[in-house]
């Protein structure tokens, strides 16, 4: 099966990008990488009247070094994430998840804005964001906003982006040389989407301890559970893995075709374990 008709956009600056995005009649889409929509045409799952290509946006394109930040462009492709200094040395965990993501043709194609604005729940990226407490820089052609990755994700494909915005880059903290980062997924095949996968980060903010546990590939969106972090800040105890099995039950699971809700909650205590032994390595 083919796409359906659809009108094609190349713009070459992120100001054009957006007053196509504003100014077009119907069903207006983003192409970033493509891996994910391209597909979903070609099976008719998405049917726009108008494609605006991204590709051409050089001013999306970017890795750049903050005080306290790597801010990255949301046109920014995988590989070039996974062949970054400044990502292996301040984004630890990056290092870690990325080779996770499909296979390396994907990952060449692949952009870091398109999985976010995408939201698919069985994804890396979104958790990941959330585990490292990335803000999602928004641009319209009426003014830009910042939002928590926290309260990006809303759903299975959504998010809070609103008509005409663009996701224009994506600001992630530095983690100190004695932060902790973990990452675990269990999948069918390497390369395939998880069945249930956890980012796991912790990090010493001046006196106080900042744990983050995200699940991703077990509901509708992006999981952090926060009385999962409190307990796991708690000094160890008899009861400790009673205590996280309680919290895991508590959690709401979606089952898909890789597996049931059932399986998912067995498997998320698989991983969460993995993902914290990993962090004592």
């Amino acid at each position: 099966m083919k796409a359906s008709d659809f009108s094609y956009e190349n713009p070459n600056s992120l100001n054009a990008a957006l007053a196509l995005l504003a100014n077009q009649d119907g069903d207006v889409q983003l192409l970033a990488g493509g891996q994910s929509l391209m597909p979903m045409m070609n099976f008719r799952l998405a049917a726009p009247d108008t494609l605006v290509d991204l590709n051409g946006v050089k001013e999306l394109q970017f890795i750049q070094e903050t005080e306290t930040s790597i801010e990255i462009g949301a046109m920014t492709r995988y590989v070039q994430l996974e062949q970054s200094p400044l990502v292996t040395q301040h984004i630890p965990l990056f290092a870690k998840a990325l080779p996770h993501i499909a296979h390396s043709a994907i990952r060449n194609r692949g952009t870091i804005g398109g999985s976010a604005a995408l939201a698919d729940p069985a994804a890396e990226m979104p958790a990941l964001l959330i585990a490292l407490g990335a803000t999602l820089n928004l641009q319209s052609l009426t003014g830009q906003r910042s939002v928590l990755a926290d309260d990006f994700f809303l759903g299975l494909y959504e998010t809070t982006l609103a008509d005409g915005e663009i996701i224009e880059s994506i600001s992630i903290p530095k983690l100190a040389s004695t932060d902790r980062t973990g990452f675990y997924e269990l999948a069918r095949r390497h390369g395939d989407y998880a069945m249930a996968g956890v980012a796991v980060v912790d990090r010493v903010v001046g006196d106080l301890a900042s744990l983050r546990v995200v699940f991703f590939a077990i509901s509708d969106r992006p999981v952090r559970d926060q009385k999962m972090e409190d307990l796991l800040q708690r000094p160890s105890a008899n009861d400790e893995q009673q205590h996280l099995k309680e919290a895991i039950g508590q959690l709401e699971f979606h089952g898909d075709l890789n597996a049931d809700a059932a399986t998912k909650q067995h498997l998320a205590g698989v991983v969460l374990n993995r993902a914290l032994k990993e962090m004592e390595t």
